[in-house]
């Protein structure tokens, strides 16, 4: 009989105990689930930003010259070499003039036979005047004189062809840009040499569709060459492609540049910027843009009402400490600026002060 009383205060103890450790864990759950994470915000606006394009592209002359021989010829000496600088009218190769002589003798014989048709002529004009000719006979000579005049034009046209083709100059002051044989070598297809105007230089670059608008002829463009690492040089666009590149979707723009010192040689390669106007844009401190792992992505955890939300942003250009955005955030929102590292998208947080 002693034992019941033993067996219902263990009962009683047990269903004191039990209620009370259930209890106490879920008081620790509540505490863990209402920690949040300090972060530190910012207020962004949008401002006027100047829209800069920025491009590449490789230096080409303003105009080339290919130096070839009229016919194929044996090369006996070529006076310049790839890199130099030549002036109009300069010598830059001689070819072997063996057949100058045939065709001097060509001329010789030419201007021989129009003396004999001239004295022919001339007799038979005299004999017209005193009755001993006809008036056939002298139009069939005129037609030969003609046709012997016509024939020294030639042969003379020829000669100095030949001649010119067997000492080669220059026709434009430029840069030698090929040399293709050397002296002995017979003359084929290719040029002899190429002689390139880089006095200007032109760059060739492409715009977007979008662009196109802000781009006009005689605008100016800063460019820098990889050769003279930030020394600029100023430039023009002189030439806007009226048509689209069908599979690039892009436009030809032509930018000029003097060169008077022939610093800027073709092959060079240019970086092109070109002032496109202002745009009204919302600006975020460098610290707020957060880079996804293993892409190209970029967002920004933007606050409101004590969550944040993880935005996809589009960056602009980079202004000293700041980012440009072209999407992603509105003017007024807040933004994270610290703190991102225990952040997901939906996440409860607390302003740190």
């Amino acid at each position: 009989m002693k034992k019941y009383p033993l067996i219902l205060s263990l009962f009683f103890l047990t269903s004191v105990v039990i209620p009370s450790c259930s209890g106490e864990k879920n008081t620790g759950t509540e505490k863990q689930e209402e920690k949040k994470s300090l972060v530190k915000v910012e207020t962004v606006e949008s401002r006027e930003v100047v829209q800069e394009g920025n491009y590449t592209a490789t230096v080409e002359p303003e105009l080339i010259n290919n130096i070839s021989a009229s016919a194929p010829n044996r090369i006996k000496e070529i006076y310049v070499d790839e890199g130099i600088r030549v002036s109009k009218g300069q010598k830059l190769a001689l070819l072997d003039d063996v057949n100058t002589s045939t065709y001097e003798t060509q001329v010789a014989n030419a201007k021989a036979n129009l003396e004999n048709v001239q004295i022919n002529y001339d007799r038979a004009v005299e004999l017209l005047k005193i009755g001993g000719g006809t008036q056939q006979n002298v139009d069939q000579m005129q037609l030969q004189l003609t046709n012997a005049k016509n024939t020294l034009a030639s042969a003379e046209r020829t000669l100095r062809n030949v001649k010119e083709n067997t000492l080669l100059v220059s026709p434009i002051n430029g840069i030698v840009t090929a040399r293709n044989y050397d002296p002995g070598d017979m003359t084929g297809t290719l040029p002899i040499l190429t002689v390139a105007q880089v006095q200007p230089v032109k760059i060739i670059i492409n715009v977007s569709e979008s662009e196109l608008s802000h781009i006009k002829k005689g605008m100016p463009a800063e460019v820098k060459f990889d050769t003279y690492g930030d020394e600029l040089f100023q430039g023009v666009i002189t030439m806007v492609a009226p048509t689209v590149d069908s599979n690039s979707r892009t436009f030809g723009v032509e930018i000029t540049v003097q060169n008077p010192d022939s610093r800027i040689l073709p092959g060079m390669f240019g970086r092109v910027k070109l002032n496109l106007g202002v745009a009204d844009h919302v600006v975020v401190p460098d610290r707020a843009v957060v880079k996804q792992p293993g892409s190209g992505n970029h967002y920004v955890y933007v606050y409101s009402n004590g969550k944040v939300s993880y935005n996809k942003v589009e960056l602009g250009q980079r202004l000293g400490d700041s980012y440009e955005l072209l999407s992603g955030v509105e003017p007024g929102s807040q933004v994270v600026i610290s703190g991102q590292a225990k952040l997901a998208d939906g996440a409860q947080v607390e302003i740190s002060k």
